[in-house]
């Protein structure tokens, strides 16, 4: 325990501005209480496009910054920060670092806690491949060395049990936090100025799809739904707000379908929520996932919701809701079908209360990461 009788709290990220798991760790450190803990923020990735900087956190974050090219390349100086700093407890939430993080926890000393957060289902994820033959070994020999490992809903949890076997006592389902206010208030912004319609060319519907661009994301489904789509609804258009590996690959397949003046690629967009106003229907069309903060962050504004069944977390969250539609699988068919539905029920600009969102308000989702790193720190050390 540091001389100040706060304990020392480390955040780990691969680099700022990041996904949603990145933006979950970038909230706890700007929400967690500097009354209560000695706040550290750790990213471990050089990136030239950063574009969140010192002045974006409170003066209380220390941030750290380690530049490596590669998380695997970050083995050393991480360790070296490790043992300068001296934290009480670290806190990751990106698999390989995570992987890392645990790896190295032979070499920290014993009264040092680790806290690791599961983005997606991991059965899911090793069964869609594209990851290195040996990253299932490396769930079953390191994760048990975690002191927690938070996941974002029961179905997740259940899955990492019964493939890495840890201790269910050591698994914690947390909800991600999520700022509801301001993200409505983005919204309300938006909707009176001309930026948000300025993507648009018709009178729509319009739809929505927020994510990186890579293969477990769907969007090639869905743009196989959307051709099929556009036949009943021929002004219907569609932004999509991401980049990634697979951006030249599905601007080939948009326009081999036809969809040149349907599909408007938006690259990446640090703030979704100045699309919301004018959207008819947010669009998750992923193979798996976790329970994604887009997804949420829509909800939190309102907007319908059509998602495949990409984890029993989204199942659970949307089932029957109303303003919610699930297709029946990750497939093409299932998502035209589930389009079809959902655009055939709603009115246009229709919006909905989703009260199953305030349970993911930043308040009271930081609370509950603040209980569960105060009942880590109480324990003996492993």
């Amino acid at each position: 325990m540091t001389a100040s009788c706060r304990p020392r709290i480390l955040l780990l990220i691969p680099r700022l501005g990041g996904g949603g798991a990145q933006r979950v760790t970038e909230l706890l450190a700007r929400h967690l209480s500097p009354q209560s803990y000695e706040l550290h923020l750790g990213t471990i990735l050089a990136c030239s496009t950063e574009t969140q900087t010192r002045e974006e956190f409170p003066p209380w974050v220390t941030l750290h910054r380690l530049e490596a090219r590669r998380v695997r390349a970050a083995a050393w100086p991480l360790l070296r920060l490790l043992r300068r700093l001296q934290p009480d407890l670290i806190l990751c939430g990106m698999a390989y670092l995570n992987f890392l993080v645990l790896l190295l926890r032979p070499l920290l000393p014993r009264s040092v806690r680790i806290v690791v957060r599961q983005n997606g289902t991991v059965s899911a994820a090793l069964a869609f491949g594209g990851q290195p033959f040996y990253t299932r070994l490396l769930y079953k020999l390191l994760y048990p060395r975690a002191d927690r490992i938070v996941c974002q809903s029961r179905a997740m949890a259940e899955d990492l049990a019964r493939m890495v076997r840890v201790p269910a006592a050591r698994l914690a389902v947390l909800p991600n936090p999520i700022e509801i206010e301001a993200i409505r208030a983005v919204a309300a912004e938006a909707s009176s100025t001309a930026a948000s319609a300025s993507i648009w060319s018709g009178a729509g519907p319009r739809l929505l799809a927020v994510g990186r661009l890579s293969g477990e994301k769907g969007f090639d489904l869905l743009l196989q739904a959307l051709g099929a789509v556009r036949l009943r609804f021929p002004s219907i258009e569609l932004a999509v707000a991401g980049a990634g590996e697979e951006e030249d690959r599905l601007r080939t397949q948009a326009k081999r379908l036809g969809l040149e003046d349907t599909v408007h690629f938006l690259g990446a967009v640090a703030d979704p929520a100045a699309l919301f106003p004018g959207i008819d229907l947010f669009v998750l069309a992923s193979r798996h996932e976790g329970l994604p903060n887009a997804l949420l962050e829509a909800a939190a504004a309102g907007l319908p919701l059509l998602s495949t069944p990409a984890s029993g977390g989204i199942v659970e969250l949307l089932q029957d809701r109303p303003g919610c539609w699930l297709a029946a699988q990750a497939s093409a068919a299932a998502l035209t079908a589930g389009l079809l539905a959902a655009l055939g029920a709603l009115e246009p600009r229709q919006r909905f209360p989703h009260p199953f969102i305030d349970a993911f308000d930043v308040e009271c989702a930081v609370q509950a990461y603040a209980d569960l790193i105060d009942s880590v720190l109480r324990e003996p050390a492993r």
